[in-house]
């Protein structure tokens, strides 16, 4: 995996860098901080970009979401959040939060489909009292059964929560029938019987297979120095293993496209969710930012996109809007959109033509007017500590470094029209397309018809 990212980095970076030689960066572009790295004897990473003012940010990311988990103990990555606040062997949940408010900061954690976060925000002086309450919620939980068995209601109501939002529900159900069989395809939360019956064997053992150190960054921003980050860093995290005692289950599954369909029929909703996607590029692939464009210009959701366009003036949606949802080694690009039950087979034909519209007739004014865009968007998510101690912990694991804002700048300069359309060529023209859509469907079109667009 190693040798394939730095031979697609090498790839992009000279296609970037001949355009950036002619390009003007801004000085804040050209200035901004940089990301020092280090790597500790057990392989755990630790980097940080040092910033002004009186606050930091620091966190632990870990290579490790619900797609390495199983049928069988799918919800256990998450289940394993909820617990990192009910206590640990060295301090109770009322002592952890206690300690947490008297220093007026914020502790969080949030589980993806690839990774698992535990971050703090708090003053300067008190990072190394973060980074010694980071590492005792991520290593000594104490998972007590009485507080597993009380988060298992609390995970139950968030369940049903997240079934009330059709958004949520879609995308679950995109991916389930998108990488069906596969981790990819299964949920964050997981199934309801597994959330009744994840015991604290499955919580420990799931810690042990996965939070080994050369899967851990250790992120910092704002007002953080690397130097003492780096050693609170082996203070804290420097007895971590190196290796999982079960390589078979620490194991990434591969990810797996089907071209298929799940369609939930409820004629009371009062709106048709649909999203539609074609498989995409992974992170680490030289397409990736191609298909960044895509999503923003061609096909996506501002008003000079073709498919906006078509859209408002045959008023055939509520809302519409593009993505591009990246993985390690896949992707879903497609246009997700909330619309009246007789308009959907406009809708559907207005979303295919314009996504098989990047194959053959996309501009360079377009290109242009994305390039801003994706310029703007990229540096209005950097706006504070939080936001660039998330893209730093990302990247790490993601690319096994930072991008610097002049790379990333460079890369979106290298793209043109000739780039989309091959992209595109390559991923939309005559391939197989994923469909999930609930509410009233009886005038959405069949799969095959989709599938000949």
């Amino acid at each position: 995996m190693h040798r394939a990212l730095a031979k697609t980095t090498a790839a992009v970076g000279r296609r970037g860098l001949a355009t950036s030689s002619a390009a003007a960066f801004p000085q804040y572009v050209l200035n901004a901080p940089a990301t020092e790295t280090t790597t500790l004897g057990n392989g755990l990473r630790v980097a940080s970009e040092g910033g002004h003012g009186e606050t930091a940010t620091v966190g632990v990311w870990i290579d490790a979401g619900s797609r390495y988990e199983t049928a069988k103990n799918n919800g256990v990555a998450h289940f394993l959040e909820h617990m990192a606040f009910k206590g640990t062997s060295n301090r109770t949940q009322t002592q952890l939060e206690t300690e947490i408010e008297n220093m007026g900061g914020h502790l969080n954690a949030y589980t993806s489909r690839e990774q698992t976060v535990y971050y703090a925000k708090v003053f300067k002086q008190d990072v190394p009292k973060a980074m010694e309450i980071l590492s005792d919620i991520v290593q000594n939980a104490s998972f007590d059964p009485a507080a597993i068995n009380r988060e298992r209601d609390v995970i139950l109501r968030e369940m049903q929560e997240v079934e009330k939002e059709p958004e949520e529900v879609i995308f679950d159900r995109l991916h389930e029938t998108a990488y069906m069989g596969t981790g990819l395809g299964r949920t964050i939360l997981g199934p309801t019987e597994n959330i009744l019956s994840i015991s604290r064997d499955d919580l420990t053992d799931y810690i042990q297979t996965h939070y080994t150190a050369p899967r851990i960054v250790v992120a910092g921003a704002g007002a953080v120095d690397h130097k003492q980050l780096a050693e609170l860093s082996e203070k804290h995290f420097g007895s971590l293993p190196s290796k999982s005692p079960n390589a078979v289950a620490a194991a990434m599954e591969p990810a797996s496209f089907t071209g298929s369909e799940i369609r939930i029929r409820e004629d009371s909703m009062g709106l048709a969710h649909v999203a539609i996607a074609f498989e995409s590029a992974g992170w680490a692939s030289e397409d990736a930012f191609p298909l960044i464009w895509s999503r923003t210009s061609g096909s996506g959701a501002n008003m000079a996109s073709k498919l906006c366009q078509a859209v408002a003036e045959g008023e055939c949606a509520h809302s519409v809007m593009s993505f591009n949802s990246c993985y390690k080694d896949t992707g879903l690009f497609g246009v997700y959109a909330v619309a009246e039950a007789t308009t959907l087979n406009d809708l559907a034909f207005h979303t295919m033509e314009s996504m098989v519209r990047l194959c053959h007739r996309t501009t360079e004014e377009e290109v242009a007017r994305a390039r801003t865009q994706l310029k703007a968007t990229m540096l209005s998510h950097l706006d504070s500590s939080s936001q660039i101690c998330e893209d730093v912990g990302r990247q790490m694991l993601t690319y096994n470094r930072r991008l610097s804002a002049a790379e990333i700048f460079a890369r979106i300069d290298a793209v043109d029209a000739s780039t989309v359309k091959a992209v595109a060529n390559k991923y939309i023209n005559d391939q197989d397309i994923a469909l999930a859509a609930l509410g009233p469907l009886h005038e959405m079109p069949d799969y095959n018809w989709l599938r000949r667009r």
